[in-house]
């Protein structure tokens, strides 16, 4: 069986002989943090834990909430984070959700690896809800309906190059964020929020011709119109178990060529050069 065509959880395997490896799973959101510890199939051994995002937001503000939220859960052996921005070899490149100036360039990854002493792997939040989303199969499309809106597009299981489609003019000279984000729904109210969203998923779906268009996010469940058939609904907790594909080499190869997780001795100042893999891992279910 070739490796595009290998079932995902033969990548999630600890080998024999060892302990099982656990994962803490973090989902930075604009609204909540929310996080919990992964065995290595993915799974949350306990429930997960949330607080609200403080406000504002600088790095070191974060560093500490995320401190806080872990504390309380079991011990853990490396960390998958999902950002709300565009994120780039673990730098933070865009944080429309926080204070700009001292997010820009800033290096998260590393930061979090120094601040708890394991390896760290991150991604946009969107991204990785998605990649616990989907099956692998087709064009498939996840938009995650929080405080604005997160995208992913995912071709056969590979993820595209990142889109911020929130940022995009959407409908009557409103970007996708202003017209069906969190702020959206409290002024306008659930009835034509959702109206919304249905003209949202017609645009979408004239941009991408997708197979299948998933619907996450804190706000899914505000959701209480028919959507169309190839339009499903996903469990916000997998903006925190899709953490666990970050650590299949394969995935993690595609998204950063050879680019490895940030560990405590690394200066983030350190680059490696870049190869791209000739394949990355499909990532089917």
């Amino acid at each position: 069986m070739s490796a595009r065509n290998e079932p995902r959880k033969q990548h999630r395997r600890v080998p024999s002989g060892r302990a099982e490896v656990r994962t803490l799973g973090i989902d930075i959101g604009g609204t909540g943090l929310k996080a919990s510890v992964l065995d290595s199939s993915g799974r949350m051994v306990v429930e997960r834990v949330r607080v609200s995002t403080p406000d504002p937001c600088p790095p070191k503000t974060l560093l500490d909430a995320l401190a806080e939220l872990a504390a309380s859960l079991p011990a853990f052996d490396r960390i998958s984070v999902g950002f709300p921005g565009v994120v780039r070899d673990g730098r933070v490149i865009t944080a429309p959700h926080f204070p700009t100036k001292p997010w820009r360039d800033y290096p998260l990854e590393f930061a979090i690896a120094e601040r708890f002493d394991r390896p760290v792997r991150l991604l946009n939040d969107a991204e990785v809800q998605a990649l616990g989303i989907v099956t692998g199969n087709g064009l498939e499309v996840v938009l995650t309906l929080g405080t604005g809106i997160g995208s992913a597009v995912l071709r056969d299981g590979w993820l595209a190059p990142h889109l911020e489609l929130a940022q995009h003019p959407l409908l009557a000279g409103k970007t996708y964020k202003e017209y069906v984000g969190k702020e959206a729904l409290n002024r306008h109210g659930s009835k034509k929020w959702n109206m919304r969203v249905l003209e949202m998923i017609g645009v979408v779906e004239s941009l991408f011709h997708y197979d299948v268009l998933y619907l996450g996010g804190g706000n899914v469940h505000h959701l209480e119109v028919e959507l169309p058939r190839n339009v499903r609904t996903a469990s916000n907790d997998t903006g925190i178990t899709g953490g666990i594909y970050l650590w299949d080499e394969g995935v993690w190869e595609s998204i950063r060529g050879s680019h490895k997780c940030w560990t405590r001795p690394r200066a983030p100042t350190v680059t490696e050069p870049a190869s791209k893999s000739s394949r990355p891992a499909n990532t089917q279910h």
